[in-house]
C-alpha cells in the first residue's frame, strides 16, 4: 500500500508600506552667485561630493533649475533654508 502524505502550509503575512511624502529641493538659477559658491554650498548643505555639486550647478546655470535632493519634507526644509542664508534662491516642491 503506498499511502503518500501531503503537508500544505500556508503563512499568513502582514505587510506593512510606509507611505512617504518624497519631494524634490530645488535651486534656482541667479545673476548674484558664483559657480564655487553654489558648489561649496551644495557641497555642505546637501553632502554632495564635489562632482554632484558641479553637475548641478551646471544644470542651475543652463536650465535655470535644478532639482539637488530628494526626500521628506522635513529634511528638505531645513536644507532649503540652509540654502536661502547662503543667498541662493530655493524651494521645496
Amino acid at each position: 500500500m503506498n499511502t503518500a502524505t501531503e503537508t500544505l502550509y500556508q503563512d499568513d503575512v502582514l505587510l506593512l508600506e510606509e507611505v512617504t511624502d518624497v519631494r524634490n529641493l530645488v535651486v534656482y538659477n541667479d545673476d548674484v552667485n558664483t559657480f564655487d559658491h553654489v558648489i561649496e554650498t551644495l557641497m555642505d548643505v546637501c553632502n554632495h561630493t564635489p562632482e554632484q555639486a558641479e553637475q548641478c550647478t551646471l544644470l542651475v546655470h543652463y536650465k535655470g533649475k535644478c532639482v539637488v535632493k530628494m526626500g521628506e519634507f522635513e529634511l528638505l526644509a531645513g536644507m532649503c533654508t540652509a540654502i536661502h542664508d547662503r543667498g541662493i534662491s530655493a524651494d521645496v516642491v
